[in-house]
């Protein structure tokens, strides 16, 4: 999911770097017998995209109440002309701010519940890191609408591909994790 910052591809390795990580906690959370872990993730991942969802849905609808759902031959001369739509500009930093909002709202959200899963994962193998990393993670979520979360983010991201990393290869107190087929 760090490769998500290279230009033109960064997007598809971002989702399977994502579909990667949720195949390791699903394998983890069957492995300790914890369903929670995995639904905690999945509950985490539908937040981000529902949060992106509605910023999409929010801009669209200002979009469409100003243009319309007519063809281009039929947008009003002020779009061609480059000028600003006809309520102004505060219409506009109104939708993107409530856009924003959105996402950041979701994001907290989401990371609240990442939290979960990987405290849960963090007492099932322990493996400490995970819980350092979700904090950092949750921190840096409430701090990205300060855009200095999104450094936090990273290094939480750094910090959770040393938690799989260091993963044991035999369950604590019992016998080994089972083999992925």
């Amino acid at each position: 999911m760090l490769l998500t910052i290279v230009p033109s591809v960064g997007s598809i390795l971002g989702i399977v770097g994502l579909i990667l990580i949720l195949v390791a906690v699903k394998y983890i959370s069957d492995a300790v017998g914890d369903r929670s872990i995995f639904n905690n993730s999945i509950i985490s991942v539908a937040l981000a995209i529902a949060g992106i969802v509605v910023a999409g849905i929010v801009i669209a609808s200002y979009l469409f109440s100003y243009v319309g759902f007519g063809n281009v031959s039929t947008l009003p001369s002020s779009i061609h002309s480059g000028s600003l739509p006809p309520g102004g500009l505060v219409p506009l930093l109104t939708t993107i701010v409530a856009a924003l909002a959105a996402v950041w709202v979701c994001y907290v959200i989401s990371a609240l519940f990442l939290r979960r899963s990987c405290n849960s994962i963090s007492d099932k193998l322990h493996v400490g890191m995970f819980n350092t990393a979700a904090l950092i993670y949750l921190i840096g979520a409430a701090l990205a609408i300060v855009l200095v979360g999104f450094i936090l983010v990273f290094v939480a991201d750094v910090l959770f591909i040393v938690a799989f990393f260091s993963i044991p290869e035999a369950l604590p107190s019992e016998g080994g994790l089972p083999r992925q087929p």
